[in-house]
């Protein structure tokens, strides 16, 4: 091995990687393909939209926590309002996270999102009113997550600064009394 070559990271979670991809380029090749060699609407929306909520269910539920330690869901509360809860891991943990496994997360993310919305355009275009309702339900989908999975990112970034700003000023505030407790 040649010393001077850069040391590459590997994946961290390869099976979780290859199950956050699979359903998203399963739902995409399937809606490419079947407009090729599937005449029937009814199949082509079934199987795209369920291969569409297995994407959502296993990054919402799995590859979310696992390759970016993100967790998110929404609640309706008692006076019927729509409450958004969030889950990270500790500052430690997200620190060690995979960088190869995260920017796989964020990218096929974000890109899942804009195929679909290219299909749509394309669907506008060729005037198939029908196949908008596919894409409409699997931009949905893509969408949902993303919206949840930055907003849960962001909200890790502010309990970080607001555990690093506690934790400074506990430290000071010791430090300061232990330093006028000692005259």
């Amino acid at each position: 091995m040649d010393p001077n070559q850069p040391v590459t990271e590997n994946y961290a979670n390869p099976k979780t990687c290859f199950f956050h991809v699979l359903f998203k380029a399963a739902a995409l090749a399937f809606y490419i393909l079947s407009a090729l060699f599937i005449d029937n609407f009814v199949i082509i929306f079934v199987v795209t939209v369920l291969l569409a909520a297995l994407d959502f269910w296993v990054v919402k539920n799995v590859s979310g926590r696992i390759l970016v330690g993100l967790r998110w869901w929404n609640e309706i509360n008692d006076l019927g309002e729509s409450v958004w809860k969030f889950e990270c891991l500790d500052q430690e943990s997200m620190a060690r996270m995979n960088k190869k496994d995260s920017w796989l997360f964020w990218w096929t993310l974000y890109l899942t999102a804009v195929a679909w919305i290219v299909f749509g355009i394309f669907s506008l275009i060729r005037l198939q009113a029908d196949y908008l309702l596919v894409i409409g339900v699997c931009v949905t989908l893509s969408v949902a997550n993303i919206i949840g999975f930055t907003k849960c990112k962001k909200d890790a970034k502010k309990q970080f600064q607001q555990f690093a700003s506690q934790t400074l000023a506990s430290r000071f505030s010791s430090t300061l009394s232990s330093a006028f407790s000692v005259v």
